[in-house]
């Protein structure tokens, strides 16, 4: 099992480590309906991290049985397509960085936070977790790690637990922190959409560059 978390873990980084939903989080933690639509939206995140991991770790299960201690070439292909796909991934969000004092472009959806509702909430943290294409191919390495690890029903559920929590801890770490204390964390929160804002190109490029190569490794490993 210690094997299989080493391998989800970087994964579960790289969904936690994703500017967009954080500062889609934040400015929901700074509007008028901050209770709500925050735990709303916590609810879909979670919700679309359990059930992108769950289905794709059920669907590596039926890759055939391999021995344990032989290599696993389905899955290890599957490990380098996904880790150039995340290279490529990188790639653009790189291209896409601000340059200067640029001011860079904001999904449209983020101006319709301040009127959002709890069960929009639900749906936009769903969508942003489980549907977002960097977060599904997190989703799918994964899943065929847990799936092709051989690994009990009970480790499998300890595995996916880990790495939710991981995966969603930078949406509701700020989530929970706002709604026990507001007044005193308005302020940081603030400061760091900021600095979110200008920076998420950079973050992601660099964290889908160092996982992608992650994933390519481990790929040449199984085959």
């Amino acid at each position: 099992m210690g094997s299989v978390i080493g391998e989800v873990l970087p994964l579960a980084l790289g969904i936690a480590i994703s500017p967009v939903p954080i500062i889609a989080a934040i400015l929901m933690l700074l509007s008028p309906r901050a209770r709500g639509t925050s735990l709303g939206f916590l609810t879909g995140w979670l919700l679309g991290i359990i059930v992108a991991v769950v289905a794709f770790a059920l669907l590596a299960s039926v890759l055939p049985d391999d021995d344990s201690d032989a290599s696993k070439p389905i899955a290890g292909v599957i490990k380098i397509i996904l880790g150039v796909l995340l290279l490529l991934l990188a790639i653009k969000q790189f291209r896409s960085r601000p340059h200067g004092d640029a001011e860079p472009p904001l999904p449209k959806w983020m101006s319709a936070i301040d009127t959002m509702t709890p069960v929009r909430g639900v749906v936009l943290g769903f969508l942003l977790s489980g549907l977002n294409p960097k977060n599904l191919l997190m989703g799918v390495g994964a899943g065929v790690a847990i799936g092709s690890g051989t690994l009990t029903f009970g480790e499998d559920v300890v595995v996916i637990v880990i790495f939710t929590i991981i995966a969603a801890s930078t949406v509701a770490i700020p989530v929970i922190g706002y709604l026990a204390a507001s007044a005193k964390l308005a302020g940081p929160l603030e400061s760091l959409r900021k600095w979110l804002v200008p920076n998420n190109a950079t973050v992601m490029a660099i964290l889908l560059l160092v996982i992608g190569v992650v994933m390519i490794g481990k790929g040449v490993g199984n085959i």
